[in-house]
């Protein structure tokens, strides 16, 4: 990825200005301040779209299986079906930052929350897997550069209340990925019973997430617009990212979270179901299990921060997955509240992977370089994971095996997220 393209992530409302690669830019002008009116509208279009950012992925988690037996997939399929969303960020996070650089991050995520709401409309209805997959990549896609660029409109618009609107956004894409989780199954039913119409009612809410970015980009920013996130700092020092090991440690640890994620949102609920818990039931307890994000998203971030190692918490919330995974193994049915409490405080290794990536970079540009890097190549790591779990669960007959790889990927996550957590800065490494 060019330098250059990380350069300009406005809003596509800023004034003129040149872009110099790091080391050698200009002094960074005074942020125009944002009109009330705007703030307010901006607010609402991050929590809308903080929203939408999960549904189309766990609401097809709580039907897979009316899904799978209505387009006739097999486990290995399904388990395609569940690497996708990986897929697709990986990508289409790596064409973010270009695009943004020509149309601007608002218009991007506008576009973004347009392709999910046809997506998630289409694709119930695209007759065979093969439409279903398409449809799916679509809306993944616009997930996918929305994931990226939010954070870049907060630091953009908001860049004296960054940490309090990163938690306002981590809490809504954690409450839009609990209500899609719980929400699905009963909704089924209330319509009729169709899993296409459970699937595609989610298209409402990224329809009303497109008109407050509409209103954004009607606004014609004045001549001192915001500055974007990620623009060349002076005597900011030129990083090669990829020579960074603690790049890399983020990397690898964003990826086998990112595999624990995706495992669990795609196949969780089905391990619960063939375990003798209701579609009801399991539904509800990956709710629980995405719900747990809601208050840690606030608490880890501010945590980690105060901390110079963040090494311990990558520990604990590794040995929270390794007994959540033992419990599955032993007892799913049983014990299902107690692993799904477990396995969502495992889970949030994701705020917890974003808080460093803020802290292993010294500038601006340093950390836009870093959050490129980290979730892309996170995202492509974390491909195979869900379908190498549908393979096995339809070759062995069962849930042991998958559980076993799971549990066996933790330890890895443990260490890498020691590694990472360790007090440097990729700009001392590069």
């Amino acid at each position: 990825m060019a330098d250059d393209d990380l350069a300009t992530l406005g809003t596509g409302t800023e004034t003129p200005r040149t872009t110099a690669h790091p080391g050698t830019g200009p002094l960074d002008p005074a942020p125009a301040p944002v009109p009330r009116w705007l703030g307010a509208v901006l607010t609402a279009g991050l929590v809308l779209a903080a929203l939408n950012l999960r549904p189309a992925i766990t609401s097809l988690g709580a039907l897979l299986e009316e899904v799978r037996n209505g387009l006739g997939m097999s486990g290995t399929v399904a388990g395609l079906l569940t690497s996708v969303p990986a897929l697709c960020f990986a990508v289409f996070g790596i064409a973010a930052p270009r695009l943004a650089r020509r149309f601007g991050a608002a218009t991007i995520v506008c576009a973004g929350m347009v392709a999910i709401a046809v997506g998630v409309l289409v694709r119930p209805f695209a007759g065979g897997t093969a439409g279903f997959l398409a449809a799916s990549a679509l809306a993944l896609a616009g997930i996918a550069v929305s994931n990226i660029l939010l954070p870049v409109v907060i630091k953009t618009f908001f860049p004296d209340r960054v940490g309090s609107m990163t938690g306002l956004y981590s809490m809504a894409l954690a409450l839009g990925t609990s209500l899609a989780a719980a929400l699905t199954v009963p909704v089924t039913g209330a319509l009729g019973g169709g899993w296409q119409a459970g699937l595609a009612v989610w298209a409402a809410l990224a329809v009303l997430a497109v008109g407050p970015w509409l209103a954004v980009l009607k606004h014609r920013a004045p001549q001192a617009a915001p500055e974007a996130a990620g623009a060349p700092q002076q005597d900011a020092p030129a990083v090669r990212i990829s020579r960074s090991p603690t790049a890399w440690a983020l990397a690898v640890f964003f990826g086998l979270q990112a595999t624990a994620a995706y495992v669990t949102m795609g196949w969780l609920p089905q391990i619960f179901r063939d375990a003798g818990v209701s579609a009801g039931t399991a539904g509800v307890l990956l709710a629980l299990v995405m719900a747990m994000g809601i208050p840690l998203s606030f608490l880890l971030p501010r945590l980690a921060a105060r901390m110079r190692h963040q090494g311990l918490l990558a520990v604990a919330l590794g040995a929270c997955g390794l007994i959540g995974y033992a419990g599955l193994w032993l007892a799913p049915a049983a014990g299902a509240w107690g692993w799904a409490l477990l396995l969502g405080i495992s889970n949030c290794a994701f705020p917890l992977a974003l808080t460093m990536i803020g802290m292993r970079a010294r500038s601006a540009t340093g950390v836009v370089k870093l959050s490129a890097f980290a979730q892309c190549i996170g995202y492509l790591i974390s491909i195979p994971g869900p379908l190498l779990v549908g393979a096995l669960y339809q070759h062995s007959g069962g849930w042991g095996l998958p559980i076993a790889l799971m549990a066996g990927l933790m330890v890895p996550q443990i260490a890498v997220g020691v590694l990472a957590g360790r007090d440097r800065r990729i700009e001392d490494e590069g």
